[in-house]
């Protein structure tokens, strides 16, 4: 099967690029934004709160490796959903938690999503899912940025780190990571 889109919004682009870029038939991810009604923002636009953008992830992944529903539960696990315009002390809409779905079969799976994560959560879930609009990829140094400048950010190293283990107490078994150890050990 070809390779698909997902575009999730979950707070810092940051932390979410992080969360995905370590998940098996995941090919790429992309940081960028969108939702907004500027062309082209930069981050200090965004970060500014009146362009309407969500900082988002545009995830390449195959589907014969993982499912969009698999992917919509790694995002609802490593984000707190409850947040709203949120996500801990980054605040504001362009933190907001929404699904931007590329296909009416995501946006049922993504509706199908919110309700099992609704029963891990005591508060209502008030991610949106909103209409797939015009994707502006994010400056160059904000891509792979965990894996460079991020492990000198103390930011990321406060808020990176507890995504990724609850990613790997969770999903274990779709971690790259996992499978080449399991590979090397085998």
């Amino acid at each position: 099967m070809a390779e698909q889109q997902a575009t999730f919004a979950g707070g810092c682009f940051w932390c979410t690029e992080a969360v995905f870029s370590d998940v098996i038939g995941v090919a790429q991810v992309e940081s960028g934004y969108i939702g907004g009604g500027v062309d082209n923002p930069t981050y200090r636009q965004v970060c500014g709160g009146d362009t309407g953008h969500a900082e988002a992830i545009r995830i390449s992944f195959d589907p014969d490796e993982i499912s969009y529903e698999e992917l919509l539960d790694i995002f609802f696990a490593t984000h707190d959903p409850t947040q709203l315009n949120r996500q801990g002390n980054d605040v504001g809409t362009q933190y907001r938690s929404a699904i931007f779905p590329h296909s009416p079969e995501q946006e049922q799976a993504a509706r199908e999503a919110i309700k099992r994560a609704q029963g891990n959560h005591l508060q209502p879930i008030v991610t949106t899912i909103e209409p797939l609009s015009q994707w502006w990829p994010a400056e160059d140094y904000h891509q792979e940025y965990w894996e460079g400048e991020g492990q000198r950010n103390p930011y990321c190293l406060a808020t990176i780190p507890p995504k990724l283990q609850k990613l790997r107490k969770s999903f274990a078994a779709r971690l790259k990571r996992s499978a080449e150890a399991s590979a090397a050990a085998g």
